[in-house]
């Protein structure tokens, strides 16, 4: 089956930064804030402000480099189109829902967090936000074109299921795209790189499904989908820009137990005065799969079609 228009990009396996084409690049700007203190039906004072701060944290991820290019990247492997109908799952604050729509695409906005879908609301009022989950998505089957989700898999505890929802709410032939990056991947420059390591193993620990997004390409294609590819980008930061994610992640480490006061204060100065000096090196993989609504009938979890469905090969 042919890729939809706007869609077909050679995969490739790394794509290193250079100055003259800038960096792609997606994170998680989420070091202590877990997404499931939003997942309440009643959010406290508390949960509220959690969410606020993490808005102010993704907004702010929003300015970096290369960001915006990479949101424009999943719209063109989704082969976006006018008349289109799409769902981002995990809509947040509901930039990309609001992008799409600027694209005479029919977008909708999906997010577990009511206060998340409040703030998307009262940002783009003219678009379609609704409080859902990956699990239960409040749509019809077969009733859209494309399913994007980005920075959302490494937080749920069972992607198989999530993916099972995708398959039932695309039509045939319809586009899957996903953003995350790998926790295992990300790197930090630093003086003290044991106590770094800790540091960055205890947040992959924190996190659900830290490494989610390195088994985009088997998740996709046990969940019959077809036309299954996968890209790695790597993002290079320096400066400030990074400060707000590595304290968090310091002071989740702390939190945990696993590092000491004076260890995360010491590694929090070090990594500030890197910044100011401009020398500051996070960096980390973050992957994108992509595939079609269309099962491989020889490989094995993939033994029934759906009316409309057409072969494809692993």
């Amino acid at each position: 089956m042919a890729r939809p228009k706007g869609s077909a990009r050679a995969p490739m396996l790394i794509e290193p930064p250079t100055p003259a084409t800038g960096v792609l690049s997606s994170f998680d700007f989420m070091p202590t804030l877990s997404p499931s203190l939003m997942l309440m039906a009643r959010e406290t004072e508390q949960t509220r402000q959690s969410t606020d701060d993490l808005i102010a944290l993704l907004d702010a991820a929003d300015r970096l480099p290369g960001a915006e290019e990479l949101r424009s990247l999943s719209y063109d492997l989704l082969g976006v189109g006018s008349g289109m109908s799409v769902v981002d799952v995990g809509c947040g604050a509901g930039r990309a829902v609001a992008e799409l729509s600027e694209r005479d695409v029919k977008a909708v906005g999906v997010d577990p967090s009511e206060r998340m879908i409040a703030i998307a609301r009262g940002r783009w009022p003219e678009a379609d936000f609704r409080i859902a989950g990956a699990y239960d998505l409040p749509l019809p089957d077969s009733s859209v074109n494309g399913y994007r989700a980005d920075k959302v898999f490494h937080e749920l505890a069972e992607p198989e299921r999530a993916l099972a929802e995708a398959r039932r709410v695309l039509t045939p032939g319809g586009r899957i795209v996903l953003f995350g990056q790998d926790w295992d991947t990300f790197i930090i420059d630093s003086d003290d790189p044991a106590l770094t390591r800790t540091i960055m193993h205890a947040r992959a620990d924190m996190t659900t499904s830290p490494r989610a997004a390195r088994r985009y390409r088997s998740l996709l294609l046990d969940a019959c989908f077809g036309n299954v590819t996968v890209e790695v980008h790597t993002g290079v930061f320096t400066g400030p820009a990074m400060l707000p994610l590595l304290t968090g992640l310091a002071e989740g480490a702390c939190t945990s137990g696993l590092v000491t006061r004076v260890q995360t204060d010491s590694w929090i100065a070090e990594q500030r005065a890197r910044a100011e000096a401009d020398p500051s090196f996070p960096g980390h993989a973050d992957v994108h799969g992509n595939g079609d609504r269309t099962p491989v009938r020889w490989w094995p979890p993939c033994t029934t079609t759906s009316p409309g469905d057409a072969g494809s090969g692993r």
